[in-house]
């Protein structure tokens, strides 16, 4: 599944109302560690097909960054059926994302 770009708008459809499990990638274009974590959420995605997986751009969704406490990047926040569960911040291997999900 190909990851959804996550905005203030298209949030609680996408996100809260979600059933199962929501990864979510909160990243910046300019990011290095954001850029060699994509691959990596490509590889659980591929993985997990029952695994919604979006992204929220900071630039341009500094609400949702707020929202959640996001200060450095990347951040991944793992929600399950619409309340957050887990958090990591910086890049992680493919193992460490895995673990995210039990």
């Amino acid at each position: 599944m190909n990851a959804i770009e996550i905005t203030k708008e298209n949030f609680e459809s996408e996100v809260t109302a979600a059933k199962g499990a929501v990864l979510l990638d909160f990243w910046a274009p300019w990011c290095g560690p954001c850029r060699m974590l994509t691959p990596v959420i490509d590889e659980v995605a591929a993985g997990h097909p029952d695994l919604k997986v979006g992204k929220v751009n900071i630039d341009e969704q500094p609400d949702l960054a707020v929202r959640f406490g996001v200060q450095s990047i990347p951040t991944l926040i793992v929600f399950k059926d619409g309340k957050k569960t887990k958090e990591s911040v910086g890049f992680v291997p493919r193992e460490m994302v895995e673990s995210l999900l039990d």
